[in-house]
């Protein structure tokens, strides 16, 4: 989920797919929500009924579960389809949706077996079977689609994904339909973790249509979870969603979601105090005085009448990422130093009102509080980088400039300017010339792709709340969130290795111990754990946003 492609806007990957600073779910991938292209002008058609809940939402990438790569658009997958597993916050572990029971495992760890619930069925009223759901693995894979997913990633432990997504063969060999209700996914080798990878939104099943027709699809994706689109995708206007009557779940409580796409957190903001709007995010510098007026929820993900405000710790992570053509960024001392200028602690206080946490490491404490994954790094010593810019070669002049250049680059289209305007004045205090570049996110994420930056910005929302899901996608050799291009053949291996360790705790200890060694080579600069900032009205009864980002329509109920 998570803002990068996983993009967290500060509002969302989901890595943090870039929307709003001042929105802290939409990062990441998270590792991880994302800005649009344009700005929509408010002017949107109002939700239709007294049970229909309006929800605030920036333009998503896609809203196809295929690239479910950021919070906009994971927001609307996860209300109109259902995958095999979703995670149980309660219990901790993943647990059957679309899977009848928890799945079969084979004695070598490689083989897993799910069998399907019984009558299930999509939008149009086609059944939900095996085939479905390897049709729409497939297409996550699949290297044919006008744009190819950004969360293919999922998909590499299965047995085939490489010949198959580098187009070389036709079929997915680790996928296999073995009858209606039984879905078969033989892995190239074990991976204790992969009910959690289950868990993610965009391995959904999808009816032959997306086939027959995908451009329709994209507009308008036909599911099997609770609500069903109305109509096509309104650009930068709305998302209309109606409850599903043959859901084969629990029916929801609410009659339907009205997304409302607003351009910024203050204008959604503004349109949510003029009751227009049910939940919204809270703009920089207004936390404090939002929860005098609304109260603040007991668990911080859930909005009750009167305790309203949302403040939970998000499992994801701001960073700034080195550009893997910056001559001056190659230099790992540089690295550090740009790190152990950052006053973190002043950032989160000045910023967002002391709500959110200064990162010690890419790994939020949220995912595992071990000292072991802190990057020594991360702690704020502008003395200590000047010795490190001394040292690599970058000595300051009479006037305390050492002849350093570094470019600031991020999306426009969301509240990063600020932050970036407190990371500039720490670094020019150590005597680095900085300057700020910002683009629209679309533009931006042609920049990150092709390398084209100096020092950017992205975040990273858990896809699946494991160690493993901030570690590999953003650091191994070719992730597709690895676009500082860090490669060490060593941590690739360890990642692998420690993938198939079946203990938990043994597992953990592994990826500890990743974390750590990669800190010293700081391929990232984490900056902030994320938490939440948003805000219910007192129309809503109950309404959970979770750890993840993800809101629960479903169980969602209005006064």
């Amino acid at each position: 989920m998570a803002d990068t492609k996983f993009s967290q806007p500060v509002m969302g990957r989901r890595t943090f797919v870039g929307g709003a600073l001042a929105t802290s779910a939409l990062a990441a991938l998270a590792g991880c929500g994302g800005g649009g292209d344009k700005a929509g002008s408010g002017d949107t058609a109002a939700p239709a009924g007294d049970n229909v809940m309006s929800f605030y939402l920036s333009e998503p990438a896609f809203i196809d579960p295929y690239n479910a790569q950021e919070n906009q658009g994971t927001a609307v997958v996860v209300a109109v389809f259902d995958g095999l597993m979703e995670w149980d916050w309660d219990k901790g572990s993943a647990v059957p949706a679309c899977a009848a029971e928890a799945p079969t495992v084979s004695e070598d760890g490689r083989v897993y077996t799910f069998k399907l619930r019984e009558g299930m069925k999509f939008h149009n009223g086609d059944p939900v079977d095996a085939e479905s759901f390897v049709r729409g693995w497939k297409r996550v894979a699949s290297p044919d689609m006008d744009t190819p997913s950004d969360i293919c990633y999922h998909l590499a432990p299965v047995a085939g994904y490489a010949e198959f997504n580098a187009g070389e063969t036709d079929e997915f060999t680790g996928l296999k339909a073995v009858d209606d209700l039984t879905f078969e996914v033989t892995l190239t080798d074990p991976m204790a973790d992969f009910p959690a990878v289950c868990c993610h939104p965009g391995l959904a099943p999808v009816p032959q249509c997306a086939i027959d027709d995908p451009k329709s699809f994209l507009e308008k994706p036909i599911g099997n979870g609770p609500f069903m689109m109305t109509d096509a995708w309104k650009h930068n206007q709305y998302i209309d969603l109606a409850k599903f009557d043959d859901y084969y779940g629990d029916a929801p409580k609410i009659d339907g979601v009205y997304m409302s796409i607003q351009k910024d957190p203050q204008t959604a903001f503004n349109e949510f105090q003029a009751g227009s709007i049910d939940f919204a995010a809270i703009p920089s510098g207004k936390i404090k005085e939002t929860v005098e007026k609304y109260g603040e929820s007991e668990d911080g993900f859930t909005s009750t009448p009167g305790k309203q405000v949302l403040l939970g710790t998000e499992l994801s992570t701001y960073f700034l990422i080195p550009g893997p053509n910056d001559p001056v960024l190659a230099d790992s001392k540089v690295r550090r130093a740009v790190s152990l200028a950052i006053n973190r602690q002043n950032i989160v206080d000045t910023l967002f009102e002391g709500s959110r946490m200064p990162a010690t490491s890419i790994m939020p404490t949220t995912i595992d509080d071990s000292e072991e994954n802190v990057w020594e790094d991360c702690r704020y010593d502008p003395e200590a980088a000047g010795k490190l810019l001394d040292e690599a070669g970058y000595p300051a002049d009479a006037s305390g400039k050492r002849g350093v250049e570094i470019t600031l680059n991020y999306n426009s289209d969301g509240d990063h300017g600020d932050l970036m305007s407190a990371v500039q004045l720490d670094l020019e205090a150590v005597g680095i010339t900085v300057t700020q570049a910002s683009v629209e996110w679309a533009t931006y994420l042609t920049q990150l792709s092709d390398g084209d930056f100096s020092l950017g910005r992205l975040g990273w929302t858990a896809d699946y709340p494991t160690m493993d899901n901030f570690l590999y996608p953003n650091f191994f050799t070719g992730a597709d969130n690895n676009y500082e291009e860090y490669s060490n053949p060593e941590m690739d291996q360890a990642m692998l290795d420690a993938r198939q360790i079946q203990d938990d705790e043994e597992r953990k200890a592994a990826c500890r111990k990743i974390c750590a060694t990669i800190g010293k080579d700081m391929p990232v600069i984490p900056i902030m754990f994320y938490a939440h900032n948003y805000v219910g009205s007192e129309r809503l009864k109950s309404f959970m946003y979770d750890a993840q980002t993800k809101p629960w329509f479903q169980t969602a109920e209005l006064a």
